[in-house]
């Protein structure tokens, strides 16, 4: 058993913040806020047709606009509340349960590796610090030799964008590319965010 996420300490201490942030998500889908760009940047590099996990995928909003897209798209978050969403509003990918510290899909039927593993909304600072490591090798053997790991997240959320990298290469990343924002600006040592795109090794 691995240590509870941050995410679902927040949930056991409000059991009503899941349903508000399913809630907040459809009410900026329906004010027209744009909710899709990261899943633009992972498109622009992604092969057609592309087989994509959303690691963390929350209600699905990047899932789900990739698999619009034509990609074959497994979201993967550890809060049903939130994969019941991801089921209610974007039908089409496999929307599952479970701690990304265990991923293991071959074990769900999954045997195909994926091309890219996209990890959006601050998931990275979401999960529990002593299963940071282990979340990105999990990644990391879920992706296919060429493919591409894209993780994107803040500054200022007790994850430092040093030990991140570090952790990366001890999960068996290389980086590829890093960057401030996920509309492709250059990543400065005064950035307040990382959007790491990353191979392995």
């Amino acid at each position: 058993m691995v240590e509870q996420s941050m995410w679902m300490r927040k949930v056991a201490a409000d059991p009503g913040h899941s349903q508000w942030y399913v809630e907040r998500m459809r009410s900026l889908a329906r004010a027209g806020d744009d909710l899709a760009g990261e899943a633009r940047l992972v498109d622009a590099i992604a092969p057609r047709g592309a087989h994509i996990l959303d690691a963390g995928c929350g209600p699905g909003r990047v899932g789900g606009h990739l698999a619009a897209a034509g990609h074959r798209v497994v979201g993967v978050d550890v809060d049903p509340a939130l994969i019941e969403a991801a089921e209610q509003d974007h039908p089409g990918p496999r929307w599952i349960v479970g701690d990304l510290a265990e991923l293991d899909l071959p074990a769900l039927g999954i045997t195909d590796r994926f091309d890219v593993i996209v990890s959006a909304g601050n998931v990275m600072t979401f999960l529990a610090p002593s299963t940071r490591v282990a979340v990105l090798t999990r990644m990391c053997a879920h992706l296919s030799a060429d493919g591409r790991a894209v993780i994107g997240f803040g500054a200022g959320r007790d994850y430092d964008f040093s030990a991140f990298l570090d952790d990366a290469a001890e999960a068996g990343f290389t980086p590829d590319l890093l960057l401030s924002t996920w509309d492709v600006r250059p990543f400065r040592d005064d950035s307040d965010f990382l959007v790491a795109l990353l191979r392995p090794r």
